[in-house]
């Protein structure tokens, strides 16, 4: 089991959300304050540790086999998994934008908004 942060498509009433074959949810969480954060092309959400921006995500303890076979491989080529920091200190594993990435035109930074739901509900 490993702890991962989600911040997109597959928190809770996501269109991703059924990769976690029914993995329960941990908390509702935000990541620490060191973070930029992007929408890439509209498709899909992608943090990076360069900025001072918090997001909003939510935490699952999730099977190593369910991370391997079922979110892993469904994930676009930009984002890899990385360890970040939630807000509380404690460390989590997510997804991340690949540093090869950073200066992608596809991207528009939405570190104010700090929340994939509410960027999309724009």
């Amino acid at each position: 089991m490993a702890l991962i942060f989600l911040n997109g498509g597959g928190m809770k009433g996501g269109p991703l959300h059924s990769q976690l074959q029914g993995t329960p949810l941990v908390c509702a969480a935000r990541s620490a304050a060191k973070y930029r954060y992007f929408s890439v092309g509209d498709r899909f959400p992608a943090m990076h540790a360069s900025g001072t921006g918090s997001v909003v995500g939510e935490v699952y303890d999730l099977p190593l086999t369910v991370l391997r076979d079922h979110l892993l491989p469904s994930e676009p080529p930009e984002l890899e998994i990385g360890v970040i920091e939630l807000e509380d200190g404690s460390a989590c594993l997510a997804t991340v934008l690949r540093e090869s990435c950073l200066d992608s035109p596809e991207l528009t930074d939405i570190t104010s908004i700090g929340d994939w739901r509410a960027y999309l509900r724009r």
